[in-house]
């Protein structure tokens, strides 16, 4: 338990090169609001530095015992992380903390400015930003660049999933310490929200994804489209700059999809998860996905989009799909054969129960400790600095990676550690 183990040393730790919290837009968020939280328990000061979005409560400077500084961003697609990150870099050279942690690869730039202040500082290196398809070709070639300078410059990396972790070793022969996400456990039974949908239990189909083409919303529609399934497939997301994507969703619609944009009420989308007939999963680049983590706590059958990563976490719980015709032939098989996922939700609740957020917050705090005493990552040499030529399939991140099922066979049970 997380409050039984003896707390070494209290040291500073600051977070940064996300939105910030609370934790309303993705994994990262969930990440630093679940760990800080529980760093902040164990005596260490946290700050988090947050975006100064229109929604955000800058009068609150303090969120369950986390320090938050907010400070703007430049409203554009290709600069919004950079430009705010530049700032939190800058800020936090002028007030010093013991330790920082660097979400995305993307800010590379600014480690320099942190480590020039004296602060030891990790990456948490995400999943492949470059084969997102937001990304042109300058911005793809950005991330892979942004990469190689994240090994570099980081005093250690943090991977979340293991085929992360493989590629890192493949690129740069560098090493990572693997710390994936947690799982939330949710309790069946809850049902008074699903009304505000017009939803009854096991009566719908769920789809939860940030609307950017490699989370494969589109893959998931056309073939539900094309099934004979007469059950509603309700999908949840937004996605800012997104305006051209989500109206190609629209237009693939048919009257049983239902594109009900981003669900904020936390108890509604536990209540969605947990009584879905089947959760579709589309992301294919991010690593260890929370949304896939927190369908399978909710003891939820999830079909995946067929990558090592997705493999990785659901092992024999899920059923894969690479293709439009293999949406359409599950979401028949879930209609026809509405038994066969009861044995999968129990076996994907055991797995999730593998993903603990008290374990994970151990392992930031002993990396935290390490960086704050001045151990560094000790890596196999930079092999392979930058390849500017990836292959095909890298270069269309809405097919699955030919490579996949060769890293699938490498990937083991869910780690959550170095």
């Amino acid at each position: 338990m997380l409050g039984k183990r003896p707390v070494k040393e209290r040291i500073s730790i600051a977070l940064l090169g996300t939105r910030g919290v609370p934790a309303r837009y993705g994994g990262f968020e969930t990440c630093i609001e679940e760990v800080g939280k529980r760093l902040v328990a164990r005596g260490h000061r946290v700050t988090v530095y947050c975006r100064d979005a229109p929604d955000a409560n800058k009068s609150e400077t303090e969120y369950l015992g986390m320090d938050l500084v907010y400070l703007p961003a430049l409203k554009k697609k290709s600069l919004e992380t950079l430009s705010h990150s530049g700032l939190s870099a800058a800020h936090l050279a002028a007030h010093r903390t013991d330790a920082a942690i660097v979400f995305n690869a993307a800010n590379a730039p600014w480690l320099p400015v942190i480590r020039a202040a004296g602060i030891p500082v990790a990456t948490h290196v995400d999943g492949l930003e470059w084969k997102r398809a937001k990304w042109g070709p300058i911005g793809q070639r950005y991330y892979r660049i942004a990469e190689s300078a994240s090994v570099r410059l980081s005093d250690a990396l943090i991977a979340d999933a293991q085929g992360i972790s493989d590629y890192y070793r493949e690129e740069f022969g560098a090493d990572t310490t693997l710390i994936s996400y947690g799982a939330p456990l949710i309790e069946p039974g809850s049902i008074d929200k699903l009304g505000e949908l017009g939803l009854m239990p096991d009566q719908y189909h769920l789809a939860v994804a940030r609307l950017e083409p490699e989370n494969h919303v589109h893959l998931i529609i056309e073939g539900y489209v094309r099934s004979g399934a007469a059950l509603p497939l309700v999908v949840v997301g937004s996605a800012p700059y997104a305006g051209i994507y989500t109206r190609s969703l629209e237009a693939l619609a048919d009257s049983r999809v239902r594109l009900v944009g981003a669900v904020w009420d936390q108890e509604l989308l536990d209540q969605l998860y947990a009584n879905a007939r089947i959760y579709w999963h589309g992301h294919s680049v991010g690593g260890t996905n929370p949304s896939l983590l927190r369908a399978m706590g909710a003891g939820t059958a999830v079909n995946a989009f067929d990558v090592n990563f997705n493999r990785e976490v659901l092992k024999d719980a899920g059923e894969f799909f690479s293709t439009p015709a293999d949406v359409a032939n599950l979401a028949d098989k879930a209609e026809q054969l509405p038994h066969t996922a009861t044995e999968r939700r129990r076996t994907s609740r055991t797995y999730a129960a593998t993903y603990d957020w008290d374990d994970v917050a151990l392992r930031y705090e002993d990396l935290a400790l390490r960086l704050a005493a001045g151990e560094k990552r000790r890596s196999g040499g930079f092999r392979r600095r930058f390849r500017a030529a990836p292959s095909a399939a890298a270069q269309n991140p809405t097919s699955p990676d030919p490579s996949s099922r060769a890293s699938a066979a490498r990937s083991a049970a869910p780690k959550v550690g170095a």
